[in-house]
């Protein structure tokens, strides 16, 4: 077995967060204890069932860029390939651990543990823009610009305006798309896995239910067509929620993905929003009953998230339309679960029993 250590900053692509003033219908955030850094570590570990001919693994690992909630503590791995290496997909810090096995290994085994350190992370919109807050303008410009299922022409353009015409600031438009986000969609426990994030053909449709990579990605398309910097942040979660127990995952993982999204609002940097989890806690928190928006509990974590995230949940990147290191496939969507692919062609990356992929999660 070899193993192997990886530790990069990446490139200095800010996270950061800022305060401005009250945007409309902002609900106040009450106030907080100053954050407290946690430590996790998370290990995935792949097994390829059945191989067929040479063999290939992508294991994503955290966001290569620390930010002001989170910081890489480094990944190290173990395998039975000679030929385990880390990877930058592009560069904007998605990071991956890549492994190939020859057609005579008929157990391809790697495992990746990754260490890192979060904290709670919140903006404060009632206080007065901070206009040193600075982003590239090469940043802001490429998460304005549409992939390939996160359209932002087309009835996404059009919806987008219907949602706010009559808005004038950055942050009145953004929270615009929040709520509406918030009101119109649901959440779908039918979909497999988090979705797939084809925004144009959900509005197209009129069917506005999914899981987050549907919810998020359609929040994100909706602000990139408002002309707002905008970005999905795949990760997954890693431990208890203090919040909300339909928040949270702790121990075994390996099918609590969850992406979240930011927007950028001058004067307040990355503001982190997550829709998608407002829905989530209305279909999971009281089970088998769904809660009502008006529902204390519900209110709760719509006032909370927009402007703030529990950082119970390890970011791995902000990537779309993925091309993996030499694979013999077509791009991805997103890079949010371990790939697999061998001479028969990829595996289903969320059938993760036939594909045979673990997820365990401590607080160390």
């Amino acid at each position: 077995m070899k193993r192997r250590t990886f530790l990069k900053q990446g490139l200095a692509v800010s996270a950061g967060l800022a305060v401005g003033g009250i945007p409309k219908f902002a609900r106040l955030v009450a106030a907080q204890e100053t954050p407290k850094w946690r430590t996790f570590e998370v290990t995935t570990r792949v097994e390829v069932l059945n191989p067929v001919g040479a063999v290939r693994t992508w294991v994503p690992i955290p966001l290569l860029t620390n930010t002001n909630y989170f910081k890489r503590q480094g990944d190290t791995w173990t395998g039975n390939s000679a030929a385990i290496k880390s990877a930058q997909a592009d560069k904007y810090g998605t990071g991956l651990v890549f492994a190939e096995w020859p057609a005579s290994e008929k157990a391809p085994v790697l495992e990746v543990t990754s260490k890192f350190m979060t904290q709670d992370r919140q903006v404060d919109l009632t206080k007065k823009p901070d206009l040193s807050i600075k982003e590239d303008k090469a940043v802001l410009d490429y998460f304005r610009k549409p992939s390939k299922l996160i359209r932002t022409d087309g009835i996404v353009a059009s919806t987008s305006q219907g949602i706010t015409v009559g808005y004038k600031t950055d942050a009145d438009k953004a929270r615009a798309i929040y709520e509406w986000i918030v009101e119109n969609t649901f959440r779908d426990p039918k979909v497999m896995g988090c979705g797939i994030g084809d925004i144009t053909t959900m509005l197209e449709s009129g069917y506005l239910g999914g899981k987050c990579a549907d919810l998020n990605a359609l929040y994100v398309g909706l602000a990139r067509a408002a002309g707002l910097p905008a970005r999905d942040v795949y990760g997954v979660r890693c431990a208890a929620s203090a919040e909300f127990k339909s928040l949270g995952r702790a121990d075994d993982i390996t099918k609590a993905q969850h992406c979240r999204a930011e927007v950028y609002l001058s004067g307040y940097g990355w503001v982190p929003v997550d829709p998608a989890d407002v829905r989530k806690v209305v279909l999971e928190e009281n089970q088998p009953e769904l809660l009502k928006l008006d529902d204390p509990k519900v209110k709760r974590a719509r006032a909370k998230l927009f402007g703030a995230w529990e950082m119970n949940w390890l970011p791995y990147n902000y990537s779309h339309d993925v091309k993996l290191p030499k694979s013999n496939g077509a791009e991805i969507a997103f890079l949010m679960y371990p790939q697999g692919e061998t001479a028969n062609g990829r595996k289903d990356a969320i059938d993760a029993d036939n594909f045979k992929y673990t997820i365990k999660a401590k607080e160390i």
